[in-house]
């Protein structure tokens, strides 16, 4: 039985991490905020990262409620491996098994069947879910520490610009969220492409950080967009739930 989900602190609490080597004793305490139902902002190499256990309901909650984020726009789920993946996916087509394989961990982003661990709230309803593997050291050790998938939008509240230090996320989520990792500035301009693997051939949702030529060299007959209606629904999502093309200055998911 999960524990009664905590109230954030007046004011965030900020802990800084090497971001190349981070104290396996600050991963532990922010690992322990996760699983009890806390929001634990980290950084990706993309952007800062807002994250609650994505199988805890009440935690997932308290994201869309931190961001004043609409219910409609999925969140992308974040795990380490294919493993991982396969924790939260129904099945793993044998398209997002080539392309993890190839560019994990990295910025791809992979939308398969949905599985029935994964809340309602996660995914908006759909019958799919968004996953990737991050490469950022604190962002692995955090989903290996706390031993769950890891829901985390972008670290921001819901239409501002995307967090890429933790100053960002202290001046816009400090009364919202438990724990700050404070990793140093995030890499900028490289979002996770997103690849929608329930088509057949798989389609290019959005481009991102792995070109289209890439993805071709595992699959040449991946396509360039994706088919009414997912990608209008994923495109929905665009400001940073891993959908479409975020605009720019817009906020960016990890």
């Amino acid at each position: 039985m999960r524990r009664n989900t905590p109230n954030p602190p007046a004011v965030a609490r900020r802990i800084a991490v090497d971001p190349a080597a981070p104290d396996p004793a600050v991963i532990a305490a922010a690992a322990a905020v996760l699983r009890r139902g806390g929001l634990v902002a980290f950084p990706t190499e993309t952007v800062y990262g807002l994250g609650a256990d994505a199988l805890d309901p009440a935690a997932v909650a308290r994201i869309f409620a931190a961001k004043g984020r609409p219910a409609h726009d999925p969140l992308i789920v974040h795990v380490l491996d294919a493993a991982g993946a396969a924790q939260v996916a129904a099945i793993l087509p044998p398209a997002a098994v080539r392309l993890a394989a190839a560019f994990w961990p990295g910025p791809l982003t992979l939308v398969v069947p949905r599985g029935r661990a994964v809340p309602d709230a996660v995914s908006a309803g759909l019958d799919s879910v968004a996953v990737r593997a991050p490469a950022h050291p604190v962002a692995r050790a955090l989903i290996a520490a706390a031993g769950v998938p890891i829901a985390a939008p972008s670290a921001n509240r819901f239409g501002h610009t995307s967090p890429t230090t933790a100053g960002h996320v202290m001046a816009d989520l400090a009364g919202r969220v438990d724990l700050v990792l404070d990793g140093g500035p995030a890499d900028i301009g490289v979002e996770s492409t997103v690849v929608d693997c329930l088509v057949d051939p798989p389609a290019v949702l959005r481009p991102g950080g792995v070109t289209l030529e890439a993805l071709r060299e595992v699959i040449p007959a991946i396509r360039s967009s994706a088919p009414e209606p997912r990608a209008a629904a994923m495109e929905a999502a665009a400001a940073d739930a891993g959908g479409g093309e975020a605009p720019s200055g817009a906020e960016t998911p990890p």
